[in-house]
Parts: structure tokens; sequence; C-alpha cells
């Protein structure tokens, strides 16, 4: 074989192609401000002035905040590629808990490392959390849900154009050949179809592995052979987990703060998932709280902005006041910082690696396909007349034309709605 022949073999290709993409990936085991105590503490300031900022507007789910995400940390500040951004996706999808929190988390490491883990993490899920502890005070006081229908009607259409936008410059970096867009394609169908949102996120990657294992059979087979091992010890704890609340007990605010702390470990999904946990064991099993109590947290998981499990800090609330809030917030939210801290510095060596790589690539489709079906669902219900139609349209076109900031079209939109409502 010559010497040209031999760097043009397709496993050092391949590899000479991941060394290029990889020196384009930030290290999260070395943070940008790593040594430079000035660079730190301006870089925690800047994040938790982001984090506060989306906490407080970024409404319409998990979709539309990792949209945010997206524009603010890829596009307008480049901390990362979009190869990085969509690494991280693909890690949070894997990992139980909220997603969008979790980006929050992995983006605060990736810049500042632990300090800006914690820094990002809670300034996104302060303001979320503080707004529905007033709305929880308010509901117990005076009995009645702050209505928010015009709000919502003009915010939802917008947030279909920040997810549309970020679904593109996500999708043509994820979707980076016929096969993984054949996976995305099929993803998003099953998707549509209901089919388990874990089912079409692992379905990808494990596609991809084994197509990479035929390539290269020999390293494969042990991570290959690992993959039940672990799928059935991750559902023997999810199992127990859940044993362990069968037998009632009485409320306490340590029986509060264990539950929220088992979802937290053990949920995978949107905070849809959440309400189904909520709905068998504080509703149906240990009678703690009404149907219709469950009912008004799904509405203000709607109208509040920031994650969707600040559900819980509404139920913590009503079921153990103040106390019962911080609790069941951190109690949910506690898991997700762990998570994050270990798997974090694992992004950049998954990538590194041939066979992770390939993994990761299809996880990154399939997240994709899962955000393309929400998006769709949500798309259903936000466009509803001509108004919303012409907020969705107008404001795709301001983001792709001008690139203008997302949160003053969300918030531009929630006027429009309020006075569309209030004077037809």
């Amino acid at each position: 074989m010559t010497k040209r022949a031999c760097w043009n073999t397709p496993a050092i290709r391949d590899q000479l192609i991941r060394s290029r993409m990889d020196e384009s990936i930030p290290q999260v085991t070395e943070p940008p401000t790593s040594g430079n105590p000035a660079a730190r503490r301006d870089a925690l300031q800047e994040l938790a002035a982001l984090f506060l900022r989306l906490g407080t507007i970024a409404m319409g789910g998990p979709a539309a905040h990792i949209a945010m995400m997206e524009d603010e940390v890829v596009r307008r500040r480049r901390w990362m590629t979009h190869e990085r951004f969509l690494d991280m996706l693909g890690v949070c999808n894997l990992i139980p808990g909220p997603n969008s929190t979790e980006m929050a988390i992995h983006i605060g490491q990736l810049r500042a490392g632990f300090a800006g883990l914690i820094v990002a993490g809670a300034c996104f899920i302060f303001p979320a959390a503080a707004i529905v502890l007033i709305i929880a005070w308010a509901y117990v006081r005076f009995g009645t849900m702050p209505q928010a229908v015009g709000l919502l009607y003009g915010v939802k259409p917008v947030i279909i154009a920040v997810v549309l936008q970020a679904l593109w410059g996500l999708g043509r970096t994820a979707i980076k050949s016929r096969l993984l867009a054949a996976i995305a394609i099929i993803g998003l169908a099953a998707s549509m179809l209901d089919v388990n949102d874990m089912i079409v996120l692992l379905g990808g990657g494990i596609v991809m592995l084994a197509i990479r294992a035929f390539e290269d059979p020999s390293s494969a087979r042990a991570t290959i052979a690992a993959i039940p091992t672990v799928a059935t010890r991750a559902s023997g704890v999810k199992g127990a987990a859940l044993a362990a609340t069968v037998a009632a007990v009485p409320f306490s605010l340590v029986t509060l703060f264990l539950f929220f702390l088992k979802v937290g470990a053990v949920l995978f999904g949107s905070g849809y998932v959440l309400l189904a946990f909520i709905r068998t064991d504080l509703v149906d099993r240990l009678r703690w709280l009404t149907e219709a109590q469950l009912l008004d947290a799904v509405a203000v998981g709607q109208v509040t902005p920031g994650p969707v499990f600040t559900t819980a800090t509404f139920i913590g609330y009503l079921l153990g006041g103040f106390r019962g809030a911080v609790v069941a917030t951190l109690g949910i939210f506690i898991p997700s910082f762990f998570f994050v801290s270990i798997s974090g510095p694992l992004i950049p060596h998954l990538r590194r690696s041939a066979l992770a790589g390939a993994f990761l690539d299809g996880v990154n489709v399939g997240a994709w396909a899962l955000m393309a079906a929400v998006t769709l669902f949500l798309a259903r219900a936000a466009i509803v007349d001509v108004t919303t139609m012409i907020l969705a349209a107008s404001s795709a076109f301001i983001l792709i034309r001008y690139r203008v900031n997302s949160a003053w079209l969300v918030l531009g939109g929630g006027l429009v709605g309020l006075a569309m409502t209030r004077w037809p």
C-alpha cells in the first residue's frame, strides 16, 4: 500500500475529519476563564445577567427556552459552536431532569467551571420560582388564578417563530448526511405517532453506533455489549424509586422533599411527564392534592416563564407554605446539577471517540426530531386565527432578516395579545 493510499483509508480519513472538528469545540475541562480571576468574575456576572433575564421572560416550554439559549450563546455571543451546543443537548436528553435547565447549567459550566454551573442554573430557576411563588400565594389567599389568556395569545405564535429559527440552525449542523436525514424523518414521524421519547432519542444513536461498529468491530464490541447492562440498571433504579412510594404516608416536609428528589432523579421527558407523576402519587395515592389543584398547577406552568418544573414550587406552597415551596424546588432541581456536573466533562471525550461520536450524531438528530415534533404540536395550538398567523410570520421574518433579540419579540407579542383581547 502506498503512503498516499494509507492516508486515504476510510478510518484514517474519518479520524482526520473528527480531529479538525474537535479543534472548533471548546473544552469544558478548561473554561476560558480558568486561571484568570478577573475574567472569571466578569464571566459569572455575564452568566447571571443572561440567565436571570431568560428565566424571567423565556416562555413557551423547553423547546423555546433552548431556542433562546442557542440564539444568545451560539449566534450572538459565540461562546460555542453549533456542534458543541448540539452535543450538550444530546447529553441533556440522555440524563433525567428538565432539559432547558440542564442546558443552562451546561453553558455555565463551559463558561466558568463549577461556579458558572451553579450561577447559571440558579439564575435561570430563581425568577420562575419567585413568580410561581407569588401566584401560589395569591391562589391560597384569594382562591382564584391570575388570568393570562391575552398574554399567551400573543406570546405563543412568537415562540413558534423562535423555535423554527433554532430548528433551522441546529438542523443544518445536525443533519450532515443522507443517512442522518433519513433518521431525522423517521424520528419525527415516530414522535408524531406518540412513540416514547427515549426510543426516538436512542434509536438514532444506536443505528449510527451499529453502522460504525461494522467499520470497526473490535472496538465496538465492548461498547455494544455494555448497553443492555446499563439500560437494565437504569430501569432497576427507576423501578425501585417508584416502588419506594407505594405505601401512603402522612404529609411532611421530608416526604415532600424526597418525592420531588425522586422525580428529579428519574424523570425523562417534558413537564407533562412530571404531571403524570404528580397525579399518580400526590392525587390518586397520597391524596395530598385534588384534581382541581393539579389542573391549576398545569395552568401555572403554562403562563409562567422559565422551567416547567417550577410547578413543584406551586405544589410545595399549597402543601407546606413557603418552606414547602423551597423544599419542593430544591428537591426537583438538585439532581440536574449533579447529573450535569458529572456528564459535562465527558462531552469532549465522547466527541473524540469515533464510536461515541457516531452515537452522539444519532442522538442529536433524534433530539432535533423531538424538538420538531413539539414545535408542530405547539403550532397547532398557537396559530388559531389570522392575527396569530401574522404574528408568527412577521416574527420569523424579523428573526431571520434582522436577527433581533428574541426576548423583545416575546415581550412584543405579549403586548399585542393583551391589546387584542382587551380591545377586540
